[in-house]
C-alpha cells in the first residue's frame, strides 16, 4: 500500500522552500516505495491517462528521460517541447502559453533559464508545475540527492555533507536548503568570489538552526570537508556561463575532489560517499578537459566504490515519479 501526503495533490514545486520539512521527507519516502514497486516488476495505473508537458530550454539526459519514464511506468505519457516546438516567450507570452497548455495537459515540467518563467507557468496554467532546473534552483535534483544519502546511511539526520566548488549555482542553492530541512549538516566549500547569495544563506541558516544542524561557508576546502560523510561537487562552468570559463577554472582548481581531499574528510574507507549531479568532467575525453586540464573530480574518486553517482542519477526518476504521484495520482487505481 502506497501512502503520500494528500496535501500535495495539485501542488507545484518551484523550489525546495515550497515544501515543509515533513512534506519533503514524505516525498523521499514515497520515492523509496515507488522504487521498490518498480523493482518488484509493478507497472501500475496510478497516473493512467495523465499527460505532462516537458518544456526544455536546456538539453538534458537525466531530467528528460527520468520525467518521461516515470510517468509511463504508471500509465501516463509526456510530450517533449523545445523552444523550437512552441512560442514560449517569443511569439507568445509565457502567460498565454501557460493558459493554453494548462487546458491540454495535467502537469508541466520546465527545464530552462529563468525562475520567473517557471513561476509564471505555475501561476497561469492551473495545473501542477515542477522545476526541472532553472539558473537559480534545482529542487528535483536535491530530492534525488537526499534519497541517495538516506539509502547509503539509513538516515539523513546528523549526516554531514560538504559541497565543493561553485558555491552559488542552482544545485548549491537548493542543496543548502534541502540539507537544512532534512537535518543534514552542510558545508559550502567555495572561493569567496563564488559564495552563495546572503539572502539564501540566511533563509537556510534559520531552517538549519530550527532543526539543530550547522550551515557553514568555508573557503579552505581541506578544512571544510573535515568530518564529511558526503562529498558533493558539480561542474565548474554551468550551462550559459561558457564565457566565464577561464576565470572560473582559475578560481576552482584548488577545489578539485581528489584522493587528497577524500583523505582530508577523515572518513576515507568508512562512512563516506561521493555525489555529483552529472554530467561530470572526470577524465580527459572531452574538449574542455583536454584543453584546460579542468576536472572537478578525478577518475580515482568518480569510479571509486564509495561513488554513488549512478544511484543518484537513477533516483532522479523515482523522485520525479513521487512528485507526479503526489500531485496527480488516480486514487481509484489503488
Amino acid at each position: 500500500m502506497l501512502n503520500w501526503p494528500p496535501e500535495l495533490y495539485g501542488r507545484s514545486l518551484l523550489r525546495i522552500a515550497d515544501l515543509t520539512d515533513t512534506e519533503m521527507l514524505d516525498l523521499i519516502d514515497l520515492a523509496v516505495a515507488l522504487k521498490a514497486r518498480r523493482r518488484a516488476g509493478v507497472r501500475g495505473d496510478l497516473l493512467k491517462r495523465r499527460q505532462v508537458a516537458l518544456i526544455f530550454e536546456k538539453s538534458s539526459t537525466r531530467t528528460r528521460n527520468s520525467a518521461a519514464v516515470a510517468i509511463r511506468d504508471e500509465g501516463g505519457s509526456t510530450e517533449y517541447l523545445t523552444k523550437n516546438d512552441i512560442h514560449l516567450g517569443v511569439k507568445e507570452s509565457v502567460k498565454d502559453t501557460a493558459r493554453v497548455l494548462g487546458r491540454i495537459f495535467d502537469g508541466i515540467l520546465f527545464r530552462g533559464f529563468s525562475q520567473e518563467t517557471v513561476a509564471a507557468l505555475a501561476r497561469y496554467s492551473g495545473v501542477p508545475v515542477w522545476n526541472g532546473l532553472t539558473d537559480l534552483f534545482h529542487p528535483t535534483q536535491i530530492l534525488a540527492d537526499l534519497m541517495t544519502i538516506q539509502e547509503a546511511f539509513g538516515r539523513l539526520r546528523g549526516i554531514k555533507l560538504a559541497y565543493v566548488g561553485d558555491g552559488r549555482n542552482n544545485v548549491a542553492n537548493s542543496l543548502m536548503l534541502g540539507c537544512a530541512k532534512a537535518g543534514v549538516h552542510y558545508v559550502n566549500c567555495t572561493p569567496p568570489e563564488l559564495s552563495p547569495d546572503p539572502v539564501l544563506v540566511k533563509e537556510a541558516a534559520e531552517v538549519a538552526a530550527r532543526n539543530g544542524v550547522t550551515l557553514e561557508i568555508v573557503s579552505d576546502p581541506r578544512r571544510g570537508v573535515a568530518g564529511a560523510n558526503v562529498l558533493y561537487t558539480d561542474v565548474w562552468v554551468s550551462m550559459g556561463e561558457e564565457a566565464k570559463q577561464e576565470a572560473r577554472l582559475r578560481l576552482l582548481r584548488p577545489y578539485q575532489v581528489n584522493t587528497e581531499l577524500v583523505e582530508a574528510t577523515g572518513n576515507a574507507g568508512g562512512e563516506l560517499i561521493f555525489l555529483h549531479c552529472l554530467p561530470a568532467l572526470h577524465d580527459h575525453d572531452t574538449a574542455i578537459t583536454a584543453e584546460s586540464g579542468a576536472l572537478e573530480v578525478t577518475d580515482e574518486v568518480f569510479e571509486a566504490p564509495f561513488s554513488k553517482v549512478f544511484d543518484e542519477a537513477e533516483n532522479r526518476m523515482h523522485t520525479i515519479k513521487a512528485l507526479y504521484v503526489s500531485a496527480m495520482a488516480d486514487l481509484s487505481a489503488l
